[in-house]
C-alpha cells in the first residue's frame, strides 16, 4: 500500500467515531495537543492510555507492519521501532 492509502485506512477507536481514518486520527491528535497546550497529556491525550494502539492495529491488519493480533483484536506482538518509523513517515506524508 502507498502512504496515501495507509493514511486513508479507517480505524476503530473506543474514543472516536468509526469513520476516522489514520490521517484524521493524526489530525485530531495534533488539534488536541494545540488546544490543550501545557495541559496536554501525552500519556492520555484522549482520556485513556494505550492510544497509540488505535493506529498500530490497523497498520498491522493492513500488512504495513508485521505483527500478530488475537481473536479479540488485541496485539500479541509487533515491532515497535518499525511501527513508530511508519507513523513518523505517515505524519510527514500528511504535510506534503
Amino acid at each position: 500500500m502507498t502512504n496515501q492509502e495507509l493514511l486513508n485506512i479507517k480505524i476503530k477507536s473506543f474514543n472516536h467515531d468509526n469513520d476516522l481514518t489514520v490521517k484524521g486520527y493524526l489530525r485530531l491528535l495534533l488539534t488536541n495537543l494545540w488546544d490543550k497546550g501545557e495541559s496536554f497529556s501525552s500519556k492520555r491525550p484522549f482520556g485513556d492510555s494505550g492510544w497509540e494502539y488505535d493506529l498500530y492495529i490497523p497498520l498491522i491488519l493492513s500488512g504495513a507492519i508485521k505483527g500478530e493480533i488475537d481473536q479479540y483484536g488485541d496485539i500479541l506482538s509487533f515491532d515497535t521501532v518499525a511501527a513508530n518509523g511508519l507513523v513518523f513517515t505517515l505524519i510527514d506524508e500528511c504535510f506534503k
